[in-house]
């Protein structure tokens, strides 16, 4: 799933492509990726984009008169931009956007089909989409800590709950726990102030290191830089520390890395650099994974 760093490339590669332009032409190319019917996506036609904003891992294009457009990726969803004459995505193609420079297309090469489209009315319908996450980037290392023991459970599902925090998933967790030194199964009411601040800078620093080296990856220091094309808004990168490393040894140690893998996910840890040497597959490991575990880290 696109996270934070993603989406915030996805964010400024359309304003500087589509940013005060207006919607020439709106199609619907899958019946399920529209969520909404009042107003219809026939509204935003002739309409020209205000503004492009983030709502957590949403991606949100602002018409004039109080429009908004809502793209939600979740897994395997990625938008694509065409010039004219380009060929287009295929089968995978979900619903296109077009533009007098250009289309905006939104695919899902997955056969699930839970990206998806909404447009609603006025700010408020707006905010009543959003989970309530906060903004790591944006809030003090107190309301960090905070909201991270709102609730008790695992710092790995903690990280990843939306309605705590805006855009992190299962991808920039693993590497920002990585970064703080700290075990995925901890539990989040049993950390110290020192361990909390440790893990908001760790944050903070993962989120904005990423998202810097994704702007030089498309070209987006100078000039217009290029749309990030298939396959290269991905899960898995080189450069990553321990998350899809299973097996391969940890940059800042050499232990090999480990993984807990429990339904749908997959979590990735170095057992020196994290849990002090232990390995985390035992019997209480899976009755706490059991009860406090994402399936799916994914928005609701």
């Amino acid at each position: 799933m696109p996270e934070l760093p993603d989406v915030l490339v996805y964010v400024e590669a359309l304003e500087r492509r589509i940013l005060g332009a207006a919607l020439q032409h709106a199609r619907i190319l899958s019946p399920f990726v529209l969520r909404t019917f009042d107003p219809p996506l026939e509204a935003c036609e002739g309409r020209t984009i205000e503004g492009i904003e983030r709502l957590g891992k949403r991606i949100v294009l602002r018409f004039e008169q109080g429009l908004f457009l809502v793209i939600h990726l979740m897994i395997a969803g990625r938008l694509r931009w065409f010039k004219e004459g380009d060929k287009g995505a295929g089968k995978i193609e979900l619903a296109r956007l077009g533009f007098e420079h250009g289309t905006l297309a939104l695919t899902e090469a997955g056969t699930q089909k839970r990206a998806s489209i909404q447009v609603v009315s006025g700010r408020a319908a707006l905010a009543a989409m959003d989970p309530g996450g906060i903004d790591v980037l944006a809030c003090s290392s107190a309301d960090f800590a905070a909201a991270l023991r709102r609730e008790n459970h695992t710092l790995k599902r903690s990280l990843t709950t939306p309605q705590l925090f805006a855009g992190i998933g299962n991808a920039y967790s693993d590497e920002i726990l990585h970064a703080a030194r700290l075990s995925p199964v901890r539990l989040t009411r049993a950390i110290t102030d020192d361990e909390a601040a440790a893990l908001h800078t760790a944050s903070v620093s993962t989120l904005t290191h990423w998202h810097a080296e994704l702007r030089r990856e498309f070209g987006m220091e100078s000039g217009i830089g290029r749309f990030p094309g298939p396959g290269e808004i991905t899960a898995f990168r080189p450069g990553f520390s321990v998350h899809g490393r299973f097996g391969l040894p940890c940059p800042v140690c050499g232990t090999s890395v480990r993984r807990i893998v429990y339904a749908a996910n997959e979590c990735n840890y170095c057992s020196t650099c994290q849990t002090r040497g232990k390995v985390l597959a035992d019997r209480s490991l899976s009755r706490l994974l059991k009860e406090d575990w994402q399936k799916e880290m994914e928005d609701r």
